[in-house]
């Protein structure tokens, strides 16, 4: 793919970041440039490369190098503290981390050397200036390593890879709460955002936003991904700002913004939303919330958006598996995530694992060409997961209509959505409980109406033990991604519990909103 593109879109801008355009028949040589000194590194083929960093130009070129080495690419949450992102370096055996060295006050390189693992062999910090002390190498002299492996040897090795070779591990967590690795292969990518480049008509030329985070599938493979198979032009953006997002679609005539329903929702209630020259846009895709059909339409007839449309996928599918035809009335885009993409069989099944008629709630499972090859070291995970038939249980809760739309109407995991991101209670209940003066604690999701969801944290104390609210938040922050914090914290003399002695969360439900 990297290759074609360059040679069929040469001419056009790949990437742009602060007024520097990177040609498509450029990427090749920049990403072999990493694909050498990956190889010096002796880096090879099967084994592990993570990057941390936000959005930028250098994550994309690094992805594409670490692809070309035959590498399997493991992408890390900008937001994970030091020990969780040693924890999914560890896991992986990653055996070379690029990174970024600055972000958002934070010193990453630092925030993980007390937990850099025996295994990561070395880690490399985007940028010219000199590396950090707790770095190895700054990218210039790390490419530059990479002399002494030859181009034409650079070029062998991308030429071995291959469509059933894993192309990368995305860390997703479970209900046990620990995240798993999700093993994805690199024909089966190609072949699902092939599917989501026709239906969402995305066009050489095409200047797109990506607001959501390149460790996640819905900014690496429906993001820069989608855009090189295109010929469209990648535009990274690494904080996500209301307003900033506004002034940049008028100022760099964006065509193209995923994002979430409040993305929207913020430009609708712009106080200069008729004096913006908004005309370039033309494809948005959102999802991951409920959304009203009148947002829809008002996108669709105030923003003068062409294509509106919703989609449903999970890392397990590669992040794609249904998606509605931008055409489909405004009821159908907002209620439904749509049909399924071709070569995929959408199954609503019972607690027996069985179908059920149509119309009819049960678990939503899936089959086909993209579902992953399963959880990396982990094959109980994996049998849990996907069953004898090949059918990926997704723990979510939905049914299907006459016409085949997929609507989700609950989760079977006890996973929350904080502004996009899947929150786990029982990794969020794992590190709260090692406070020292909670003897028990559940958490919840409850809604909120700028992230959807957030979470809320059920405590019994120790004996004698004192902590208020704002206290235990502020020891969370210190310790977890920020969309795992719980926002709000209730205090109980007991949590209630059923015959097994399990906490029943309805009824902790029913009482934070008594």
């Amino acid at each position: 793919m990297l290759f074609a593109s360059a040679e069929r879109h040469a001419g056009r801008v790949a990437i742009e970041q602060e007024g520097v355009a990177i040609d498509y028949r450029d990427l090749p040589d920049l990403a072999l440039g990493v694909c050498r000194s990956l190889m010096a590194a002796g880096v090879q083929a099967g084994d592990r490369v993570a990057i941390w960093a936000p959005n930028c130009r250098d994550w994309v070129i690094a992805a594409l190098g670490v692809h070309c080495a035959g590498a399997v690419l493991v992408p890390i949450n900008t937001r994970m503290k030091g020990a969780e992102a040693a924890d999914i370096l560890q896991r992986s055996e990653a055996r070379v981390l690029l990174m970024q060295g600055q972000f958002l006050g934070v010193d990453y390189p630092a925030m993980l050397q007390p937990w850099r693992p025996a295994s990561l062999e070395q880690v490399v910090v985007f940028g010219a200036a000199p590396a950090p002390a707790a770095a190895d190498l700054d990218w210039l002299t790390f490419i530059g390593n990479g002399a002494a492996v030859s181009e034409t040897q650079a070029r062998q090795r991308a030429a071995g890879v291959g469509p059933r070779d894993l192309s990368d591990l995305l860390f997703t967590s479970g209900t046990t709460g620990k995240p798993k690795g999700v093993m994805s292969a690199h024909g089966q990518t190609l072949r699902a955002f092939n599917e989501y480049v026709k239906a969402i008509g995305l066009l050489p030329g095409d200047r797109y936003l990506i607001i959501n985070p390149f460790f996640h599938a819905f900014g690496y493979k429906a993001g820069w991904l989608t855009c090189l198979l295109a010929g469209a032009t990648i535009l990274p953006h690494a904080v996500f700002d209301a307003e900033v997002v506004f002034q940049r679609i008028a100022a760099e005539r964006i065509s193209v913004l995923p994002g979430p329903p409040t993305l929207y929702l913020s430009m609708l209630a712009h106080p200069r939303l008729a004096e913006t020259d908004l005309s370039s846009l033309r494809i948005a895709v959102t999802g991951s919330s409920t959304i009203p059909p009148v947002l829809i339409e008002r996108m669709r007839v105030e923003l003068g958006i062409r294509v509106v449309t919703t989609a449903y996928g999970l890392t397990e599918c590669g992040g794609l598996a249904t998606m509605c035809n931008p055409d489909d009335p405004a009821d159908v885009v907002a209620g439904t995530s749509g049909r399924a993409i071709d070569d995929t069989e959408v199954s609503i099944r019972s607690a027996l694992n069985q179908p059920v008629a149509t119309g009819e709630s049960g678990e939503i499972c899936l089959r086909g060409f993209h579902v992953m090859r399963g959880y990396f070291n982990d094959p109980e995970a994996t049998a849990q997961a996907i069953d004898a038939d090949g059918w990926l249980h997704t723990g979510d809760i939905g049914n299907l209509d006459a016409a085949g739309n997929l609507q989700i109407t609950d989760r079977l995991k006890d996973m929350f959505i904080v502004g996009g991101f899947n929150c786990y209670p029982a990794e969020i209940e794992a590190g709260l409980i090692q406070h020292p003066a909670i003897a028990q604690v559940a958490v919840i999701g409850v809604a909120d109406e700028r992230m959807g969801e957030v979470g809320c944290a059920c405590v019994v104390l120790r004996q004698g033990q004192q902590l208020d609210a704002s206290a235990l938040i502020a020891w969370a922050r210190e310790r977890m991604a920020n969309y795992k914090v719980p926002r709000h914290v209730r205090f109980f003399q007991a949590l209630p519990v059923n015959a097994s002695n399990k906490v029943v969360k309805g009824e902790l439900r029913d009482a934070v909103h008594a």
